[in-house]
């Protein structure tokens, strides 16, 4: 099985160089990241300058763009071979439920997604890197059971997993993706020269985290795995949109 890997935390980071290491007894493991942390690009592309590629000691290749630059690059320019799956992270911080609009993890796996290659996203959700282990082995046993059990059609899988000892996890839950408050208000500073400046604020608390979702999964120390798709339409409210144009 050959496998990208990538992520929006930067090929130095510790999330990506563990997760490269599980996965290579899988199958034959390229790693192409972000040069420098790309946390929040969503997935953007770089469009107005050129990208260079290079290739770390360790054999990572990074690239002076966004996480979407990245799998784009890899697949159409970079790459010889079609990867048989794409792997994202893993992530510094979770990526639930509006976090994956803003998400560089989630962004490389999309990319991967849009050229029909099964993807995965993987998120630790406290950061810091606290119970990296446990998530590396959650990693490698989802990477291992598709290599067992290729999945068959498109795949864009977003997984959060509880920052605990692997032995404290309760299992898996399949989710859906929960909602929050909007974010804490930006934080205004001033530079040393007296120019305002502005930080974004974190994000809000949960507002819609039940059992079912993402929220809940990690509140009760399961993982949670999110299929997602890329169809932003809303079905509900096409019939009322014609019936105001026709009004």
């Amino acid at each position: 099985m050959r496998i990208l890997v990538s992520n929006d935390d930067g090929y130095t980071a510790a999330g990506i160089e563990a997760l490269a290491a599980a996965l290579r007894p899988l199958g034959e493991v390229t790693v192409v990241a972000p040069e420098t942390n790309s946390s929040g690009a969503s997935n953007s592309l770089t469009l107005r300058r050129p990208l260079y590629v290079r290739q770390a000691p360790n054999g990572f290749h990074y690239i002076n763009g966004t996480p979407s630059d990245c799998v784009h690059v890899a697949l159409h320019g970079l790459l010889d071979f079609r990867p048989d799956l794409l792997v994202s992270g893993i992530n510094n911080g979770a990526n639930m439920g509006e976090d994956t609009l803003y998400s560089g993890t989630v962004a490389a796996a999309t990319e991967g997604y849009l050229f029909g290659i099964p993807s995965m996203a993987f998120s630790l959700v406290q950061r810091d890197w606290k119970h990296l282990d446990c998530a590396v082995q959650v990693a490698r046993e989802l990477v291992d059971r598709f290599r067992a059990r290729p999945w068959v059609g498109p795949l864009l899988l977003n997984v959060n997993i509880p920052a605990v000892p692997y032995r404290d996890l309760t299992g898996f839950r399949t989710t859906r993706l929960g909602r929050r408050h909007p974010a804490e208000p930006v934080i205004r500073s001033t530079t040393p020269y007296g120019d305002a400046v502005y930080w974004i604020g974190p994000v809000g608390h949960a507002l819609d985290g039940g059992p079912e979702t993402d929220f809940g999964a990690i509140e009760a120390r399961a993982v949670s795995m999110t299929p997602l798709n890329l169809d932003l339409t809303d079905h509900t409210q096409t019939a009322a949109v014609s019936r105001w144009m026709d009004a």
